[in-house]
Parts: C-alpha cells; sequence; structure tokens
C-alpha cells in the first residue's frame, strides 16, 4: 500500500507532532509512506530525513494560501503521479487542500479525515467537505460518541488515539536538579509546567496564569512552554515564566514537579499524556477524551472545564501531597501513559488501510 499524509502550514504543536510520529512509525513498519507539505517546512523536513521518507512540496504557505490555485494543482499532481492508495487530511485546513484536489484526480485513492478536536462543523461544512472523506479518524471514544449524537457522517467515524513517544517522555527524577540547572530554572520551588501554543480561547492560558497568581503557592512558580508563550506570559509576574517554542520538553517536564492544563477543547491530549509518561502528577480540565483514561486522585488531578476556582484549590492541594501518595499517583500515571504508544496508534492505521482497501 502507498500513503500520503498531507499537512499544511509550518510550525509545531499536536497535530504536527502526531503527523511526524505516525509518518516515522509507518516508515519503520515498512509501509511506503510519503508526505505533502509547504515549502516552508523545514522542522519536518529535518526530523523526518534520518528515516528516507520521500517528501513532495505543494503549498506555498504565504496569506490566503487556501485561495491560491497553484498549491492545489501541485497537490492534484503529486497525487495523480504518484498514484497512492490513500491520502490523508491531517488537519481541517489540509483537507480543505484533499477535498478540493479530489474533484480533480484522475486516480481515485481512499481518502481519510484525522480530527483531532471535539468541535462540531457546520452543516455545510459536514456535506460540502467532509462526506468526501472515505473514514473520519477521531482521536478520542469521547468525541466519536459526540460526532454519533450530533449524527455528523457515524457511518464514516473510526476512532484511533493519538499516540505518544515512549522513548523520548519517560521519568528521570533522578535528573531533576541538574536539569533545572542546565536549563536555568529555580532549585529551590515547587515548578507547575503548562506545555501548549499560545491560544488562551482554547488552552485557557490566561485564565491559569491569573488562578495561579490568585492561589499565591509559597515557593511556586509557573511555566508555560510553547509557542508564543515567551511574548505573552513573560512580564506578568516574577512568579510566571513564558519559554516560547522548546524542542527540550521532555527535559523541561523531568525539571518541573507538577503539570497543569486549562482547556476547554481537547482531543485526547497529548501533552498531559506525555508528562504522565514522565511521572508528573498532573491536573487537567476534562475536556474532549481526557476522562478516558484521566481519574481524579488516582492518575492525577481533574476538574470541569472552565471551573478555574476548584483548579486553583487543587493546585494548592497538589504541592501539600505526601511524598509516598505523590509517588503512588506519579506511578499510576505512568502505568497510564504506557497505553498510548505511538507504536500501538501506528498498528491500528495499518489495521485501518488494510480494512479500507480490501472494501469493494
Amino acid at each position: 500500500m502507498k500513503i500520503l499524509q498531507v499537512v499544511d502550514g509550518y510550525g509545531w504543536g499536536g497535530t504536527k507532532e502526531q503527523v511526524y510520529l505516525t509518518t516515522r512509525e509507518l516508515k519503520k513498519a515498512g509501509v511506503d509512506v510519503h508526505i505533502a507539505l509547504s515549502f516552508q517546512y523545514e522542522e519536518m523536513v529535518k526530523k523526518l530525513k534520518p528515516y528516507n521518507v520521500p517528501i513532495h512540496y505543494f503549498e506555498n504557505h504565504i496569506k490566503n494560501a487556501r485561495y491560491r490555485w497553484e498549491n492545489y494543482k501541485r497537490l492534484i499532481k503529486i497525487i495523480d503521479e504518484n498514484r497512492f492508495d490513500i491520502v490523508i487530511g491531517n488537519s481541517p485546513h489540509a483537507f480543505d487542500y484533499v477535498r478540493i484536489a479530489k474533484i480533480f484526480l484522475k486516480t481515485k485513492p481512499k481518502i481519510i479525515n484525522v480530527k483531532r478536536s471535539g468541535r462540531l462543523p457546520s452543516a455545510l461544512s459536514k456535506y460540502l467537505k467532509y462526506s468526501a472523506a472515505d473514514k473520519i479518524v477521531v482521536v478520542s471514544k469521547n468525541v466519536e460518541k459526540y460526532l454519533r449524537e450530533n449524527n455528523f457522517l457515524p457511518e464514516k467515524l473510526v476512532t484511533i488515539e493519538s499516540g505518544i513517544d515512549l522513548d523520548r517522555f519517560k521519568p528521570e527524577p533522578e535528573k531533576k536538579q541538574v536539569l533545572r540547572k542546565s536549563l536555568g530554572l529555580p532549585l529551590d520551588k515547587k515548578i507547575f509546567i503548562n506545555v501548549a501554543n499560545w491560544n488562551p480561547e482554547v488552552k485557557g492560558q490566561d485564565k491559569l496564569i491569573e488562578t495561579f497568581l490568585k492561589a499565591d503557592i509559597k515557593d511556586a512558580i509557573l511555566v508555560l512552554v510553547g509557542k508564543d508563550t515567551d511574548k505573552n506570559a513573560s512580564g506578568i509576574s516574577d512568579r510566571v515564566i513564558g519559554l516560547g517554542f522548546r524542542t527540550d520538553v521532555p527535559q523541561l517536564l523531568n525539571a518541573a514537579d507538577y503539570f497543569v492544563l486549562s482547556s476547554y477543547l481537547e482531543g485526547i491530549a497529548g501533552a498531559l499524556l506525555q508528562a504522565m509518561a514522565t511521572g508528573k502528577v498532573v491536573l487537567s480540565t476534562l475536556a474532549g477524551g481526557i476522562d478516558e483514561y484521566l481519574i481524579d486522585g488516582y492518575n492525577g488531578f481533574s476538574v470541569p472545564v472552565g471551573d478555574f476556582e476548584v483548579l486553583g484549590k487543587k493546585m494548592r492541594e497538589m504541592v501539600n501531597l505526601p511524598e509516598d501518595k505523590y509517588k503512588e499517583i506519579s506511578e499510576n500515571a505512568i502505568k497510564t501513559a504506557q497505553n498510548y504508544s505511538i507504536k500501538n496508534t501506528t498498528q491500528k492505521y495499518i489495521k485501518l488501510f488494510e480494512e479500507m482497501l480490501h472494501e469493494k
């Protein structure tokens, strides 16, 4: 089978991480997988280079890129000339390209849309855009349930949970102080960490900062990691640090004590699972599919979406956990994260591909 992953834009975040990991693992599993991306996407090319994944450039990611016909023409040519069996649109914008390209294709590949959030598309998008997919992969059972309840193309829905790279994200508590020194983080503070690109409307970082400062936890700081957190979180307080985009997230997680996620909307929340894999005691809203694996008081702590008052109370509780309780929750978090290996995710994709190609 011959597979094409389509991704738009550049930068890094949960979607791009999953595209990279699944592409890498499919290649390692012997699948003939290619990737189509923007001319400007140097980071993805750099990461995939060691695995010899064929790269195709279709998108000039400039202003109004989705309205430029030359981007579509390049994608159509790539798909037809390489005769792919399956084409995957990995984000709403990537699927815009795939959906329009499908109209003009001479070949007839199967089409997959990967829907990573629980946001319900409009009726117009449902019929004009998403109905063109042969299958719609969602990343949590909760999201699938919600979409089915709203009659969103239920016959096309398949759940394949996002996976994490357990070779990178693993507990290294013995390195905490050394990592703090090398990363320039205080040695004598309790550190809460949040990993998400700055997007307050979805990730709630503005309310998280407000809640953390209001909680007034003695000898604690909040570190935010992700695109534009350095621009928007720094300067608010000496107890809040914005580090911006970083490639050393596993080290930052191992240098911290607690992880906190304040999202209003999520799919499976890969950053939360990464934190659990490193053994952090975590606190999160129950957005998207998070309640499928996060059990309050067992492998972390949870609050309802948008309940920042309770979020602040639980942050105060976390810093007062007895050492044995912290260790117990940490160990349970690590065990939970083991169920979300990217290798398991990839095998589920391969099974889906085989099923689709054998359908009449």
